[in-house]
């Protein structure tokens, strides 16, 4: 078996065994860089020296028995809008093309913590906003299956990295569906923990309700480990949840007999492709040969979900975003005065996207239309909580599909800014409910592109869908067979 074809929770046991160094696992990493980055482009930073120190470090810590760890050596990818000391830390914007934080978002000390070591910084949406990986600075990130592609977003580099080998798991942020999305369409797992369960210390906000770090990875018990050792209470950030019941590997188990599991009519409707379908309903039947009970439901307001979710977004976007200036960090336009410094700096710092959202957030919490469009938005986020909430008083788990269709052609998305915001109908109101997702591959469509599998929980029920994605995934697995 060669080295690159080892999941993260692999390759770090054969490192704790003494059959690969860590040095080696490196270069395996590299050597898949080399080969299929300039085609790719999953990263804005690579960091050699930086790697090759923390792997011989690590390696001595190895070597000593101080990291036992699942994680011990694994090469990691970084999305590129969590802070990392020392490197490069752009999101994906000209804005912020010069920044270098002086401290490590408090999820990449954690995995470091554990040993894990960092490759680089991986390519995004601008700022996270944006569902393709086609709105960067530092230009378009390909889908590593069919490079005609796009990858998703706004995670799209981490998920592409772990597709295409050039990593073996990676760190994501999602708002909307910025996790799950992407490793739907390139074919990897991807998991949103409930809001809360890892600190977003570090993380350059998009929208600060809504924004949760997890884990993009080759397979559930990858993500399980990652999860892990990510999640918990941090003093550094407020809205971090304290929780005894982190221990999400023991979850890992095959079976799912009398859990149950519910499908909204509402998510198979108009607009959702016939082969997406057909693969999802085919996951949900596997789940119920063993012994899951599986029925379909109701639930209400799915249609308000995006508007909602757009309006909340982009005014805690355009709040967020104000700091970038030009006065304290990153571009700053050759501006004398002070107020045309300001417009110039932020008119040639964002993009497009950027812009659009901070224009539509800047617009929904003026005066006159704040009550009209956000405090509405607010009512109707608490109103779809409670549909979750009276699912979950039936059923364990919640199954659907993450995107209406596998991933479009590049540049399709852009073109129609409103078609790219209706594909995130089936993600956003996990996060405006504040729940935890995953998505994990389910098959794939008649030109060969993945499709995946979305499984809700209720808040704090992580476990329950590790179960049901974990079994679910042996089972697609003997299938193939």
């Amino acid at each position: 078996m060669k080295i690159a074809d080892y999941t993260a929770v692999e390759l770090s046991e054969q490192i704790k065994q003494g059959r690969v160094t860590v040095k080696e696992a490196l270069d395996a990493v590299f050597e898949q860089i080399d080969c299929t980055e300039e085609a790719i482009h999953c990263y804005v930073t690579i960091d050699r020296e930086r790697a090759y120190r923390q792997a011989q470090e690590v390696q001595k810590k190895i070597d000593a028995g101080e990291l036992t760890g699942p994680l011990a050596g694994v090469p990691f990818a970084i999305k590129d809008n969590l802070c990392t000391e020392g490197m490069l830390t752009t999101c994906s914007s000209k804005i912020l093309e010069n920044f270098v934080p002086t401290y490590s978002a408090e999820a990449v000390k954690r995995l470091e913590a554990a040993g894990a070591v960092v490759i680089g910084k991986t390519n995004m949406d601008e700022f996270a906003m944006g569902s393709t990986t086609e709105t960067s600075y530092f230009g378009i990130t390909r889908n590593p299956r069919n490079t005609e592609h796009v990858p998703g977003g706004s995670s799209g580099g981490s998920a592409a990295a772990v597709a295409a080998g050039e990593c073996f798991a990676a760190l994501g942020s999602d708002t909307g569906g910025s996790i799950r999305q992407p490793a739907s369409y390139c074919g990897v797992v991807g998991m949103k923990p409930t809001y809360g369960t890892v600190s977003r210390y570090g993380l350059i906000a998009y929208g600060s309700s809504l924004d949760q770090i997890g884990p993009l990875t080759k397979d559930v018990r990858d993500c399980a480990a990652i999860l892990e050792v990510i999640a918990g209470e941090d003093k550094k950030d407020s809205t971090s949840m304290k929780r005894e019941d982190t221990n999400f590997t023991e979850a890992l188990v095959d079976d799912v007999k009398g859990m149950r599991i519910g499908i909204p009519r509402d998510y198979f409707g108009e607009g959702l492709d016939p082969e997406v379908k057909q693969a999802v309903l085919a996951a949900a039947k596997v789940l119920e040969e063993r012994g899951a009970l599986v029925e379909e439901f109701d639930l209400s307001l799915v249609e308000y979900a995006i508007p909602t979710y757009y309006t909340i977004a982009a005014a805690e976007a355009s709040s967020n975003l104000e700091r970038f200036d030009g006065v304290k960090y990153g571009y700053r336009a050759p501006v004398d005065d002070l107020h045309p410094m300001y417009k110039k700096t932020r008119s040639e710092g964002f993009g497009a996207e950027v812009k659009r959202r901070i224009m539509l957030g800047s617009f929904v919490l003026s005066s006159g239309y704040y009550d009209a469009y956000y405090l509405k938005a607010l009512r109707v986020k608490a109103l779809i909580k409670k549909a979750f909430d009276e699912a979950f008083a039936k059923y364990d788990v919640i199954l659907g599909p993450v995107a209406p269709t596998t991933a479009p052609r590049l540049g399709e998305s852009l073109a129609d800014p409103i078609k790219m915001y209706l594909g995130d109908i089936y993600t956003i109101s996990v996060n405006l409910a504040g729940l935890p997702g995953i998505s994990i591959p389910c098959g794939t469509d008649s030109k060969g592109l993945p499709i995946g599998l979305q499984l809700i929980g209720d808040c704090f029920r992580e476990k329950n869908l590790i179960r049901a994605a974990f079994t679910a995934e042996k089972a697609l697995q003997e299938e193939r067979r």
